[in-house]
């Protein structure tokens, strides 16, 4: 039977922060190289963490080595982390600093000096006994002896270290706003944490001979409980790096990754530790027990993450609750295009069953014509008796019914009298039934059903229940006009919310007005479509146009001299410039699609004519206009982007 001894205890403690150090390294890097890798300190945390994470498998792996032949491969390959951790540090501070405008030629030259030192010292290391040479072994602890150059490597190991926290600080005294100040302290007292536990990895063959291996256990003890932490809170500020998202997403989204991904591999991997190496356990194979120990695991603690998840975000959210609560629950609020048609349908066909008709259609009303939106029976014959009738007309028989309805109450029910027999209107061998507005009392579509005689005969009780159903059906088509009108609100927001994220995104720092005019170009911003879109609007005149932030574009810049320095005439006359641009050769056509581009920005902007005269003259529908007339203003900022890089070419 082993004896369980205070060495045996601290490293089996040690095996599972390691391995959970592992985990949380490979978990960070995997995370922000795939949410923020365009960030170049987000590229120098990964390149440090894959080192880090290298250095700790090596650790887990010479937990169960069981001869100094094998120690010394895992040793060595150690060394990958410990010889390039110094030049990634370097290198992530450096990145921190230059995005607060500081940038050196000097510190780039370090970089790069930094990993070809960690290069040689890698090759020096495992191939042969400069700096580290042969294995030693105290007690249950092997570890490589120093060589001639150990001592060199550890003080440039210090240096650079050091050089690197310096960095940092310096960064942080460049920050201005509260927020950036308060990440890059956190960044900042945490920053030590990388080179520091992989830092006893390379005290070991100096100091092993002169410590015990209960202290150099508890030593690696602190150090993997110091750099689980602190590569934690690194990972999260390096989060925020030229992220264009809100604080609160960025937030919600790596902390829930920590717990759906790291905490639970490390809780796993505790499990799997723990269940005794035995042969059985309760009578089972020691392996059956760990498959329905993990499985479980897994599954318990996917279940209570998702129950904590709510306390969590209250959390999260301590200021924002209400706002939030309500946003996370729009998806299940709103209902799409297809849920609402599926919704008109199944009323549709409750309303053919009650009224025992084959057949029957709801149309939509758009202007002065009809859209199909739902049908029963053959689509065929709706559509072929829609193409015979006359929309205008038959709105206006329409508008006469269902007038005198009382309005409804809070339950839904009207004071008043329900759908009566004459409230249908005899088109064509169709009854047609007005579905309105609740408020304005607008005609919103139109049910028809086959005509079964002159005027219908339901009974009362049919009436009754057919009322419920078409106030089912006007709720939906009431629901779908003001959701389209809410996404075409938000669809025209979208560029202003990206440009506002933006500018909010970007902390601002002691002398880095060039670099955050670089940062800022507005070409390549994502707000500029909405730029080009307001000069437009005002294109004869007016604060969008002289205030326009086009006027930082060199192009507009070149242009003030030849308009008598009027900021507005510039701007005009370059909006025009790429308009002339967008013209295709030949004939103006109002129709050909060649055309669209130039003929909407034409009339819209230039002629100031109505939209609804434009979408008559183009033989569109308003709708279609306005989605076509986004696709225009894009060209037109595309066109413009390319004229800015061709003048500074």
């Amino acid at each position: 039977m082993r004896v369980i001894t205070i060495t045996a205890i601290l490293g089996f403690g040690n095996l599972i922060l390691s391995s959970a150090n592992v985990i949380i390294g490979f978990s960070l890097f995997v995370y922000i190289l795939t949410h923020n890798f365009r960030s170049p300190v987000a590229r120098a945390f990964c390149a440090l963490m894959a080192l880090v994470t290298g250095a700790y498998i090596a650790d887990v792996g010479l937990a169960d080595v069981q001869s100094a032949t094998a120690a010394n491969i895992w040793l060595r390959f150690q060394w990958i982390g410990i010889a390039f951790v110094p030049a990634a540090y370097f290198h992530f501070a450096d990145a921190v600093l230059r995005t607060t405008g500081s940038a050196s030629r000097i510190r780039r030259l370090g970089v790069l000096s930094g990993y070809l030192v960690g290069l040689v010292a890698f090759v020096a290391a495992a191939f042969s006994g400069l700096i580290v040479n042969g294995v030693g072994q105290q007690e249950q602890i092997y570890h490589l002896l120093p060589g001639p150059f150990f001592w060199v490597f550890a003080l440039y190991y210090a240096l650079a270290t050091m050089g690197g926290w310096v960095n940092i600080r310096r960064a942080r005294a460049r920050c201005l706003t509260s927020t950036s100040r308060r990440r890059m302290s956190y960044l900042m007292w945490a920053f030590a944490a990388p080179s520091i536990g992989v830092f006893p990895f390379l005290l070991v063959p100096a100091a092993a001979q002169h410590l015990s291996a209960s202290l150099v256990s508890v030593l690696a003890l602190f150090g993997n409980v110091g750099i689980a932490m602190m590569a934690i809170v690194i990972g999260y500020s390096v989060a925020y790096q030229g992220v264009l998202l809100p604080d609160r997403v960025v937030k919600h989204s790596l902390i829930h990754f920590l717990l759906r991904g790291p905490l639970v591999g490390i809780l796993v991997i505790v499990v799997m530790l723990t269940i005794p190496r035995v042969e059985h356990i309760l009578g089972l194979p020691r392996d059956t027990v760990l498959i329905v120990s993990v499985a479980g695991s897994l599954v318990i603690l996917q279940l209570l993450i998702s129950v904590a998840k709510p306390a969590i975000d209250r959390l999260i959210y301590r200021k924002d609750r209400q706002e939030i609560a309500w946003i996370q629950t729009l998806d299940q609020r709103l209902l799409t295009s297809t849920d609402l048609e599926q919704l008109l349908e199944n009323t549709l066909l409750a309303l053919c069953d009650l009224l025992r008709v084959p057949s029957g259609f709801i149309v939509t009303v758009q202007g002065s014509t009809f859209s199909l939106r739902v049908f029963c029976g053959h689509r065929e014959s709706a559509v072929e008796y829609l193409s015979r009738v006359s929309p205008p007309e038959i709105l206006d028989a329409l508008s006469r019914s269902r007038q005198d309805e009382g309005p409804r109450e809070a339950n839904g029910a009207r004071n008043g009298n329900g759908i009566r027999n004459q409230d249908f209107v005899l088109a064509d061998s169709h009854w047609l039934l007005p579905l309105r507005g609740r408020k304005d009392k607008a005609i919103l579509g139109t049910l028809g059903i086959p005509a079964l005689g002159p005027m219908p005969t339901f009974r009362e009780d049919d009436l009754e229940s057919m009322d419920a159903l078409v106030r089912r059906a006007e709720l939906a088509l009431e629901d779908m006009r003001l959701q389209q009108q809410v996404f075409a609100v938000l669809l025209g927001l979208g560029n202003e919310l990206d440009q506002l994220q933006e500018w909010r995104s970007i902390p601002r720092y002691v002398g880095a007005g060039t670099a955050q005019d670089l940062a800022m170009a507005l070409a390549q911003s994502p707000g500029f479509s909405q730029v080009v879109k307001d000069a437009l609007s005002q294109f004869w005149g007016g604060p969008k146009l002289s205030q326009s932030p086009l006027l930082r574009l060199r192009i507009v810049h070149d242009k003030l001299g030849g308009y008598d320095h009027v900021p507005a005439k510039a701007v005009r006359a370059v909006l025009q410039e790429a308009l002339e641009r967008l013209k295709p050769n030949g004939g103006r056509s109002m129709t050909a699609g060649e055309w669209m581009v130039y003929n909407i920005l034409d009339l819209k902007f230039v002629q100031g004519q109505r939209t609804r005269d434009i979408a008559r003259r183009l033989a569109m529908s308003e709708s279609d206009f306005y989605r076509k007339q986004r696709i225009a203003v894009e060209q037109m900022a595309q066109t413009l982007m390319q004229m800015e890089q061709a003048r500074e070419e």
